[in-house]
């Protein structure tokens, strides 16, 4: 009578053979992709959380709505400013400003700084006197503009420039420092000029450095917003803001600084569909 076969043990594993890896999440994983469905999952729970716990924290009544109005009590105010008192004449005027004293820093700062990041004669001549000023306060400023500027839009706009200007010319010229020395080098060896070196080799590559220059640049750009709607203004987002702060308005207070804060991630996303678009292949998947 034949016993039954005993199942097979299992070979040990010989010494120093492979162990099978563990497959660990890709959520904490340095640099690792992540599905957009759950790129977008964890990005409305971030942006959420903080406004349900505002909410909790007005539902449970404990706080004086001159110091922390309600979710529902901010938006009824957006509401009656969206319909009555000229919300989105502020968002225009608030807009206009910000992005003319943009472009007009942007249009000076890029040529400047490619020129301080390209010529060492160039950076010595004018970084050392960019840095220096770009450590004074923008608001220090207020009392020259209104005396050179006047209190028009002017002075409102050249705020706006003199806070984002020498920050962005020191962004572009490190931008194109970053270029690697091998690609000039190179250019260099099969004959290229200075112009050449400049408008062919460098700037190409510095491209998608300098588009997330001017993106990060914008968010400053709103930053000085407040400060510079100090100077005799009578409209605009930083006004409204200022106005219902002598009057104790916190909700006006709270509604202002989320519309700029909506109009930046707007502003802020579209830089980066821009950026995706212009270098789609910087997106490749690897």
């Amino acid at each position: 009578m034949s016993l039954p076969l005993a199942p097979p043990a299992s070979a040990p594993r010989a010494a120093g053979a492979p162990t099978r890896p563990r497959k660990r999440s890709q959520l904490f994983t340095v640099r690792a992709a992540i599905s957009r469905r759950t790129y977008w999952v964890l990005a409305l729970v971030g942006l959420f959380t903080p406004l349900v716990l505002w909410a909790a924290v007005g539902l449970w009544g404990g706080i004086d709505p001159v110091f922390m109005p309600a979710p529902l009590q901010v938006l009824a105010k957006t509401w009656t400013w969206a319909t009555e008192t000229g919300l989105f004449e502020d968002m225009g005027i608030s807009i206009y400003r910000v992005v003319a004293g943009f472009v007009l820093s942007a249009v000076i700062a890029l040529p400047l700084g490619l020129l301080i990041g390209s010529f060492r004669s160039v950076q010595a001549l004018l970084e050392p006197l960019t840095d220096f000023i770009r450590y004074m306060p923008a608001v220090a400023f207020i009392p020259l503009v209104m005396l050179w500027v006047g209190i028009g839009e002017g002075s409102k706009i050249a705020i706006i420039f003199i806070g984002t200007f020498f920050q962005m010319v020191l962004m572009v010229a490190e931008d194109v420092r970053r270029v690697p020395a091998a690609q000039v080098e190179a250019a260099q060896t099969m004959g290229a000029s200075r112009a050449e070196l400049v408008e062919k080799v460098i700037l190409p590559s510095a491209k998608p450095a300098l588009l997330d220059t001017l993106r990060i640049t914008m968010g400053w750009a709103w930053t000085y917003l407040v400060v510079a709607e100090l100077v005799a203004a009578n409209s605009g987002l930083g006004y409204a803001i200022l106005r219902a702060q002598r009057f104790l308005q916190t909700d006006t207070i709270f509604a202002g600084i989320i519309v700029i804060g909506l109009i930046g991630l707007v502003t802020d996303q579209l830089f980066r569909w821009g950026h995706r678009r212009a270098f789609p292949w910087l997106y490749l998947k690897g």
